[in-house]
């Protein structure tokens, strides 16, 4: 049961109001989390006809396996409280919280009825609350679903996210305000993974105040991309906003997939060289911030890409293949770790490539997204 507005008030203003004592931007992130000292990754795989989320290392050795019911897409995280949780891919309705050096029991989250998940979420700076991007599909609207984190995730409320289909969230520099990719994507439970209102969709880039869920900035792409679905986010040093896209339109189309928005300004678009354009077969899976903060890595599993841009220009400054390839986390300072479906794990930069982990050989296939624990 949710609770009554003035108290949902109370409780988001008690969890943002610490954000101030971070005397400064949060550190460069993607969903959420902050950068800790020892490396660690999460993400969700496929072992054999089994679903998990693990917890590695840096040289891709499991740190801690947990079985899950559904294939997961990405996680919310909570690195100074060592706390994450996994969602479901959408339309899921299920997700887990557990504590990633394995210590307690998970704890199960359900949607609130008429609602889906869609992948992703974040905490508040303080660790009290944890936001989840949701769906109304009966209304056909966006919500982001609101958790109280130190309450066994109980659903406390939630807001609009001012669009349909909101994919990837992430917390701003501030620590208050939350940027929600509105992908413009229509889906329902009843339909599986059925794409409903293709012709009619509307993306954009919305900025929410987390306080009140007031929209304090939206963004569109020019109306000839309104199948240009935004998917993916992640925040340079300079508190500039990198998304990642996928076309909808006709497959012959080549539009540029990656772009960058200052807040007060219009999106720019970064095309790349055409050829790994082409190569990128209008699809984004998953995007990371290097440690610097000043280099962008995207995924393309469908082009098995792994493509390096310039935060300052939205230059294209390299490209590594790995078949399949689709998650993406920062590792140190220009480098990335990205996993594949195959089981690959490859630490890379712009310029190489070093295989941690080979495929096949019966490793576990990873899921669309890897996320830095610390």
């Amino acid at each position: 049961m949710e609770i009554d507005r003035r108290t949902f008030l109370a409780l988001m203003g008690a969890a943002i109001a610490p954000s101030t004592a971070f005397g400064g931007p949060l550190p460069p992130q993607s969903g959420g989390g902050t950068m800790l000292d020892e490396p660690l990754f999460l993400g969700a795989r496929v072992a054999g006809k089994a679903y998990e989320v693990a917890v590695i290392d840096e040289r891709g050795r499991d740190r801690l396996v947990l079985p899950v019911e559904a294939r997961g897409h990405s996680f919310a995280i909570d690195a100074p409280r060592r706390l994450a949780v996994a969602f479901a891919r959408s339309p899921g309705r299920h997700a887990v919280a557990f504590d990633v050096d394995g210590k307690g029991e998970p704890t199960a989250i359900v949607t609130a009825p008429g609602r889906h998940f869609f992948g992703h979420g974040i905490f508040t700076p303080d660790g009290r609350l944890m936001l989840a991007s949701e769906s109304d599909y009966e209304a056909g609207e966006g919500v982001t679903g609101v958790y109280d984190a130190t309450g066994g995730f109980r659903r406390i409320g939630e807001f609009r996210t001012a669009g349909i289909g909101p994919h990837e969230i992430v917390l701003m520099p501030d620590g208050r305000t939350v940027c929600v990719a509105n992908g413009g994507i229509l889906t329902h439970p009843d339909y599986e993974r059925l794409k409903l209102n293709l012709d009619t969709m509307k993306p954009n880039l919305t900025y929410l105040d987390a306080l009140t869920g007031e929209t304090v900035e939206q963004v569109t792409l020019a109306p000839e991309l309104h199948k240009l679905s935004i998917r993916h986010l992640t925040i340079d040093a300079a508190g500039a906003v990198w998304f990642g896209c996928q076309y909808e339109g006709d497959p012959a189309d080549r539009p540029a997939l990656v772009g960058r928005h200052v807040r007060g300004r219009e999106p720019e678009l970064f095309p790349g060289p055409a050829e790994t354009l082409r190569a990128l077969d209008n699809y984004i899976g998953s995007m990371a911030i290097d440690t610097s903060g000043t280099i962008v890595a995207t995924s393309s599993p469908r082009g098995g890409l792994i493509v390096f841009w310039d935060t300052a220009t939205g230059r294209c400054l390299g490209q590594q293949q790995i078949a399949d390839g689709c998650g993406v986390a920062p590792l140190q300072q220009g480098h990335v770790l990205a996993t594949s479906g195959r089981g690959a794990i490859d630490d890379m930069t712009a310029a190489a490539s070093l295989q941690i982990v080979a495929p096949g050989g019966g490793v576990p296939g990873w899921d669309n997204h890897l996320r830095r624990i610390g």
